[in-house]
């Protein structure tokens, strides 16, 4: 007898425009989801409840309550679904009202297109679905009264590693970016005498030093030519973000130092705030050192991977302005043959986790 598949993710649409509702409604049916559809804020919020949807998406302006104060009621009604915005007015305050007051996983410009819609509500269903699997295992393990903290803490790793990888290839094309560097700024703190807690705080913000782009629509983030002024507000906006998002979950919140001021500069030339020297938090500082040498050595869209000497060269040269040069300095002292074994263990794990499950034994 054949097993069962998969259970079908449900969506819950709201949009006081019928022909709206109905054209997301059609995508989503073809890609497989099962939709429910609702003019209503109002009436909405009483499905929600009862149906306990995988996603919901609401439109932004709508008349009875706008989309950003829907999905704010909706956490209590049903805290585990993913929620999108669609919105055709995703300015920064919106956004950050979005992510903050929402609790929005994802914002798609409206009208979208299909592979748009269709991949953010994918996402978002997977990313519901694996919250659901974390908490039903952690009551399992709450009855049986095992070590709760640290194994929900593992599954939470593996979520934000699973996250991470399909953000890091929604941007870079690289599933393995942001789990490099994370290993990579492990080991540069270690160099420098850091140790734990510390390490272990360095090495989560350097793995979501990115979180914050999952609020940068897919037309900026993905687009192929240069930005416009107002899209790099937008982009620039986006370690705020992910800072705003950390400060929810404890286990992160220490983490999110590394996520506001990746994008800072020794010389105090850098954003979103222009800090400079020491006021930029130290694990920001050993990551901002690493994700530069993973960008020069590794193959991009745009360049061609250079050797572990050019990166070198070129990271000392920017030692005092770009960089800290106590960093630089412990940096330079790492042997070349530890950073391919990080790269060649990252890879190898990722490879791994994708690989087909073993076959299992006729016995």
């Amino acid at each position: 007898m054949k097993g069962r598949g998969p259970p079908v993710a449900s969506v819950l649409i709201v949009d006081d425009d019928a022909l709206i509702l109905e054209l997301l409604s059609q995508m989503l049916r073809r890609a497989g989801f099962t939709t429910t559809c609702h003019s209503s804020p109002l009436e909405a919020l009483a499905a929600v409840e009862h149906e306990r949807p995988d996603v919901i998406i609401a439109d932004f302006v709508m008349p009875e309550v706008n989309g950003i104060a829907f999905l704010e009621m909706s956490i209590s009604r049903s805290p585990g679904s993913a929620r999108i915005l669609c919105t055709g007015h995703a300015d920064s305050d919106v956004v950050m009202q979005a992510v903050n007051a929402g609790q929005v996983n994802r914002i798609i410009q409206k009208p979208p297109r299909e592979v748009e819609l269709i991949s953010a509500v994918t996402q978002a269903a997977d990313t519901a679905a694996l919250r659901r699997r974390n908490e039903e295992l952690a009551e399992q393990l709450r009855r049986q009264n095992l070590h709760l903290e640290e194994i929900v803490r593992e599954r939470t790793e593996a979520l934000l590693q699973g996250f991470v990888g399909s953000l890091d290839a929604r941007d870079s094309g690289t599933r393995t970016h942001s789990q490099r560097v994370a290993r990579y700024a492990r080991r540069l703190a270690l160099q420098m005498g850091i140790a734990e807690p510390d390490l272990g705080i360095i090495e989560r913000g350097s793995l979501l030093h990115d979180i914050g782009k999952i609020a940068v629509p897919d037309r900026i983030l993905l687009k192929d030519g240069p930005l416009s002024g107002e899209e790099w507000v937008q982009m620039r906006e986006h370690p705020r973000r992910g800072w705003a998002l950390l400060q929810g979950v404890d286990y992160l919140r220490e983490a999110s130092g590394v996520v506001l001021q990746h994008h800072e500069r020794w010389d105090g030339a850098g954003y979103p705030t222009g800090a400079s020297g020491d006021r930029i938090d130290l694990g920001a500082r050993v990551f901002q050192v690493v994700d530069a040498y993973d960008a020069i050595t590794t193959d991009r869209p745009y360049h061609r991977g250079r050797p572990h000497g050019e990166a070198c060269s070129e990271i000392a040269r920017a030692s005092g302005t770009q960089f800290d040069p106590a960093v630089v300095a412990a940096f330079l002292l790492v042997p070349l043959e530890e950073w391919m074994r990080i790269r060649a263990r990252v890879e190898a794990a990722v490879e791994r986790d994708q690989g087909d499950p073993p076959p299992r034994s006729s016995g």
